[in-house]
């Protein structure tokens, strides 16, 4: 069972889903769990099934005493690069709470300081620490729904089912039919995945 990480009360959890995608935002989630919570099925969003993660993320946003969710877009990402972008839909999401947290876990190793709350980086965090597993289910469950809204408008690329990341099917749709707006146009669409560790 994943343990609380709390170095006060009034922690947030951040996690980001999508970085390693060739189409669509990076999206990122915030959360502030309530004292003494406890969940036996949350844990790391990509060791858990579609349906169970639907029925956590609906969990926690009933439960959280704070928690919100925010994109950055493909052109922001080519613009700044997938690291900066990613620290940016942490910051986002950050700004949307309320309460204002008093501490900040981070999934990963690296953050760029949030005003003046004290943050701590995690790695693997979102499989060993509650409010981080949190906020990776509300960021990956959000971006499923935001990629299955785009798979309306493009259709050919497979986004309901691949959700943007590099599957085979979709890199045979870019050779096929081009890259989308919605594509990231920094990333190799048709070559070996950039890759910028976090």
């Amino acid at each position: 069972m994943l343990e609380a990480y709390f170095s006060c009360v009034m922690e947030a959890g951040t996690d980001e889903a999508g970085r390693g995608c060739l189409a669509g935002p990076v999206t990122a989630a915030a959360v502030i769990l309530p004292a003494g919570y406890r969940n036996p099925w949350l844990d790391d969003s990509k060791k858990i099934a579609a349906p169970r993660r639907e029925a956590l993320a609906e969990s926690i946003r009933r439960e959280a005493l704070a928690w919100a969710v925010a994109h950055v877009d493909p052109q922001t990402i080519d613009r700044v690069n997938i690291l900066s972008a990613s620290i940016l839909a942490m910051h986002r999401a950050l700004d949307q709470l309320d309460p204002v947290p008093l501490a900040i876990a981070v999934d990963g190793n690296r953050f760029r300081p949030y005003g003046e709350i004290p943050h701590n980086c995690l790695i693997r965090g979102d499989g060993r620490f509650l409010n981080i597993a949190a906020a990776s289910i509300l960021a990956k469950t959000s971006r499923d729904a935001f990629m299955k809204e785009l798979h309306r408008a493009h259709p050919e690329y497979g986004w309901e089912q691949n959700k943007g990341y590099p599957t085979r099917a979709h890199r045979d749709a870019l050779r096929k039919h081009g890259p989308s707006p919605f594509h990231r146009k920094s990333f190799r669409l048709l070559g070996e995945q950039l890759k910028i560790g976090l």
